[in-house]
């Protein structure tokens, strides 16, 4: 049995309309990857004439390796995850626990040995030049104010963007002290707090006098050389920082491996180097797991001989 169109075989699984369950619970952005895979093995299924709901371990097993063999071993396994959640979902038998698809799910992982691909760091030193280069105009004050308020956040880029005008306060000092709401792993919106450098709380002030404070989103979009009262997409933060380090004359093989993280991965190298131990760092970044920030870590140039 498939379940490509549930709305022209009435005895099929509607597992579409069942994912409406995850609303709320979820983030929009892992229910839309639950969604992709699930139909993305639905359709594997259909062409081959099998079984997808339930499906038996035999098909989740053939599924996986074949999976494995264009994509890296982390897609894999959040595809399987997908095929779990969408039988719990159903109240079926679940055929991911099945001892064969964990070995499966291991072949995938054994047969491409290598170390995971990690965004290049936007390091103090990237970061500065990437400041220097912005226009001052309302787009290269944003900008500039964004790459560093996320970089002294460790944010990731839908932290960033989803900061609001009232989670900032500036302090004694002349630094800010901020409230990241939601992030990847608070997705009960616990919150964690941030602290900036002078330089962020500038910089952050020179945006806010030109946007005014009738704006609700911390960064907002502008049209016509005018702020609108509306946040910016992640997608957007991946192309600011991109078009920073081109504009900072790094070469385009360099500009390729930025990617929306590097603000976290460059600050959180950098503290390292400066001498911060494990607990800072992840107070800093908001990390539940040491083994999570070592592989932020690994990429650092760091001799500890030196």
């Amino acid at each position: 049995m498939s379940f490509i169109d549930s709305n022209n075989c009435p005895n099929r699984h509607d597992w579409r309309a069942e994912f409406k369950r995850l609303e709320g619970a979820y983030a929009p952005a892992t229910i839309k990857s639950y969604y992709t895979d699930v139909r993305i093995f639905a359709e594997w299924c259909d062409a081959r004439g099998l079984e997808a709901l339930p499906a038996a371990a035999e098909t989740v097993c053939d599924f996986l390796e074949h999976q494995g063999v264009s994509l890296c071993p982390s897609s894999v396994r959040r595809r399987l995850y997908a095929i779990r959640k969408v039988h719990r979902l159903l109240n079926l038998p679940d055929p991911t626990n099945h001892e064969n698809v964990n070995l499966a799910l291991r072949r995938v992982r054994r047969a491409k040995l290598g170390r995971p691909k990690q965004a290049k760091g936007m390091t103090r030193a990237h970061l500065q030049r990437c400041l220097e280069v912005q226009r001052d105009t309302p787009w290269g004050l944003r900008n500039r104010a964004m790459l560093s308020l996320g970089y002294d956040l460790l944010t990731r880029r839908s932290e960033l963007v989803a900061l609001m005008t009232g989670d900032i306060e500036l302090r004694g000092d002349g630094t800010l002290r901020a409230i990241i709401r939601r992030s990847k792993t608070d997705p009960f919106g616990m919150g964690r707090i941030g602290f900036t450098s002078r330089r962020s709380a500038e910089l952050v002030g020179e945006w806010l006098a030109w946007r005014g404070d009738r704006i609700d989103p911390l960064f907002c979009g502008i049209y016509q050389g005018k702020p609108i009262n509306r946040s910016l997409e992640t997608t957007k933060v991946k192309l600011i920082i991109k078009e920073a380090v081109a504009a900072a004359g790094l070469p385009p093989e360099e500009v390729a491996a930025f990617s929306g993280h590097s603000l976290r991965v460059g600050a959180a190298q950098d503290l390292l180097c400066a001498g911060f131990d494990t607990a800072a760092i992840m107070r800093a970044g908001g990390w539940k797991s040491a083994n999570v920030l070592a592989r932020y870590l690994e990429y650092a140039e760091h001799n500890v001989w030196a």
